[in-house]
């Protein structure tokens, strides 16, 4: 790697002309010619030069390429160049700074994002299509990640009751590009990165995105090596089609860290870099392997068809020795504990959309109908660590180390194959009903079926079908070419084989619920700077809960509720000040006895829901001095909030600061040096639970050479 980064330094440090920041080729796909009409949803591009943080358009919640000022609902778009600004790469990384939303530590093995006070880990999705398997994801080739704000079953289906995620991967360009970025930082931290993209002829151009780490992390024992390449040929099928393959290679594997538990009420003030349990029994893999494919064509002058498909397979793993109660205050020990997870997982989705422009009525109307059928297959397999003949060690807290001397199936760990079906049909309408009033009206039906094969000892085979219609309506105000308002409200329901999981206790219980009630305005201060904001309740009802006259049984009564008001901003201050941040005020909490099963405990009305701060504050700021040089400056501010739904565990508050300063040179390179957590203050941003805490990083450092050829 030292021989590659001197080699890189050598080229970029070669004689070019001068040349101010680095702007990245415009992402715009191939000539328009190909498919006559307006654009397609997935070729929208960044508007001007990539290194802008505004967002004007997004295709995630309407399914359509429509402008943020005409979506009635809350949608925060990080875009490339905020990533590479910040240097993120991670999915954790990639919501620090969106308001409204923090992240599950997902048991140290998985991307669990907390949207308007749900955690969940199967809400992601790749350019629309579902992408939720259990692992950690990296943004090397995403143009943008787009995070919608409440359930939008109409647009996704099942799930997604506090939101989505979804990444837009990158498309050829109509400019070659060639960059190559290379990083060093803190704990023998490695990462290498290209971007290539050319023509091959008039009618079609590739892409290719690859990335490879290599890092030791502050924690005792942890190792990060992920890898991923990801190649896309875009053709013109005649003068009307345009055609799209890619195929996806990721891995990624790194030790399972689940983090340090609490003494008396807060996180046991252990040393940060101290592992509870053994990271030698820690191992977490993931090798996903996908494959997509895409075709959109102009039938006529206002009518375009498009299909897309995407075949995935994930092959995953997450072992851990882990922490499994809090501190004894009294003998100062606790316990450990440790299990095995497989799962194999396939995923096949099609979508085939037909997308009308025409007057009706004496109104616009976009029209979008579409058809999604799904096919999911998971094998499962999960295992016990044994310590001797127990299924836990007590140690203590001052050294807690432990290893398991045997893996072995417990009379109530998984073994089984997990089939789901899917059909869903959708229609929607964008309608201009007079020059400054706009309305967006849609339903979808889903037929979700689930079926399990038992293979433990108890045999025990079960089945479930849903089926479901998900509303969705809004009305948008619009005074003049910079102001927007909206009124929406939007519906999402989540089965009890929401995540491919059914069990004697839930397979016959119909979904919960989640509406969305919401209020919010969209404006552009600037030319290039953007104000949002809304007000929300989001309620999810008939949450699961024990049922009282048999606690092996589980029943509808639960609700729990989220209501607050966030801010957002993006964009350019002035022409050389851009910033990207801002506020959430939240109050979620149980408004009726939710929760109990078998695993966990019944939670009674008025306790707060975990890991939703009631006041949290980000601000990225990035200056530019010169044609050559600009400092970036960031905070990130979270009130106390709860481990778990305990009420029991408090993350106390934190201020967090990080910092950039970047320097371009030669003809469209740049050196940059980002500072995670500048002060190295001590904080924990998350848990999983009460004795599953998060240590947050301390002050890390990151130097990336970004040359372009």
């Amino acid at each position: 790697m030292s021989h590659t980064i001197l080699l890189t330094l050598l080229t970029c440090l070669s004689p070019q002309e001068a040349p101010a920041q680095v702007p990245p080729a415009t992402e715009t796909a191939l000539p328009e010619v190909k498919v006559k009409g307006k654009k397609g949803k997935d070729r929208e591009r960044a508007d001007g030069p990539v290194k802008s943080y505004r967002a004007r358009r997004s295709a995630t919640v309407t399914k359509t390429d429509t402008p943020l000022s005409d979506v009635p609902q809350s949608v925060q778009v990080v875009p490339e160049s905020l990533v590479k600004d910040q240097g993120m790469r991670s999915m954790s990384e990639v919501i620090r700074y969106v308001p409204g939303a923090s992240m599950n530590p997902g048991e140290g093995g998985r991307d669990q994002p907390v949207l308007r006070g749900i955690s969940t880990s199967s809400d992601f999705f790749v350019d629309g299509l579902r992408d939720d398997a259990l692992y950690f994801r990296d943004p090397y080739n995403a143009e943008r990640i787009e995070i919608l704000k409440g359930p939008s079953g109409m647009t996704f289906g099942r799930g997604g009751a506090g939101g989505v995620v979804n990444r837009v991967t990158k498309r050829p360009l109509e400019q070659p590009l060639s960059q190559v970025e290379l990083s060093l930082g803190s704990w023998d931290d490695k990462r290498g990165s290209v971007d290539i993209s050319d023509r091959l002829g008039a009618q079609a151009g590739f892409r290719v995105n690859a990335v490879a780490e290599d890092s030791k992390g502050f924690r005792d024992g942890f190792k990060l090596r992920r890898s991923g390449i990801n190649p896309v040929l875009e053709f013109a099928l005649g003068s009307d089609t345009l055609a799209l393959v890619g195929v996806e290679h990721f891995e990624d594997r790194r030790t399972t860290d689940r983090g340090l538990p609490a003494l008396n009420g807060r996180p046991y003030e252990a040393p940060r870099e101290t592992f509870f349990g053994d990271p030698g029994q820690s191992p977490s893999a993931a090798v996903v392997d996908a494959f997509t494919a895409k075709v959109e064509t102009s039938l006529a002058s206002n009518v375009i068809l498009r299909n897309a498909f995407r075949a995935t397979r994930y092959d995953t793993l997450r072992q851990n020795v882990q922490p499994n109660s809090l501190v004894d205050p009294t003998t100062g020990q606790l316990k450990i504990s440790a299990y095995s997870q497989a799962n194999l997982r396939t995923n096949l989705f099609n979508q085939t959309e037909l997308e009308v422009r025409g007057r009706i009525g004496g109104m616009d109307h976009l029209l979008l109908a579409g058809l999604e059928l799904g096919r999911q297959d998971s094998d499962n397999i999960r295992l016990t660590g044994y310590f001797g003949s127990a299924t836990t060690a007590t140690v203590s807290a001052a050294h807690p180390g432990a290893s398991v001397t045997r893996w072995a199936a417990a009379s109530t760990d998984t073994n089984n194959d997990v089939q789901a079906n899917l059909a869903a049909l959708y229609l929607q309408d964008q309608i201009t009903l007079a020059p400054q009033w706009k309305a967006v009206l849609g339903l979808r039906y889903d037929r979700f079926g689930v079926s399990l094969e038992d293979r433990s000892p108890a045999n025990l085979d079960l089945a479930h079908t849903d089926k479901a219609l998900s509303p969705r309506a809004g009305l948008i105000y619009q005074p003049n070419a910079t102001a927007s308002y909206y009124a929406s409200t939007s519906y999402a329901f989540l089965p009890s084989s929401e995540t491919l999981s059914l069990s004697a206790s839930n397979a016959d219980l119909k979904p919960e619920k989640a509406t969305n009630w919401e209020l919010g305005g969209k404006w552009d201060l600037t030319p290039g700077f953007t104000l949002t904001a809304a007000l929300f309740r989001l309620d999810r009802a008939d949450v699961k809960s024990k049922d009282p006259n048999d606690p092996t049984k589980l029943v509808l009564s639960g609700l729990q509720r989220t209501e607050g008001i966030e801010i957002g901003f993006q964009g350019q201050v002035t022409d050389q000040w851009q910033v990207y941040g801002g506020f959430a005020h939240l109050d979620a909490k149980v408004v009726k006895d939710t929760g109990g099963s078998a695993t966990s405990a019944a939670v009674s009305a008025g306790t707060q829901v975990p890991l939703v701060p009631r006041n949290a504050a980000t601000w990225w700021n990035k200056v530019e001095l010169s044609t050559r040089w600009a400092l970036g400056l960031g905070l990130v501010y979270q009130a106390s909030t709860y481990a778990s739904t305990t009420n029991a565990v408090t993350l106390p508050s934190f201020t967090r600061a990080d910092a950039a300063v970047y320097v371009g040179f030669g003809k469209q390179n740049r050196l940059s040096l980002n500072i995670e957590n500048l002060f190295d203050r001590r904080y924990y941003p998350t848990a999983g639970n009460d004795y599953n805490i998060t240590v947050g990083t301390p002050r890390r450092a990151q130097l990336t050479l970004s040359c372009r050829f």
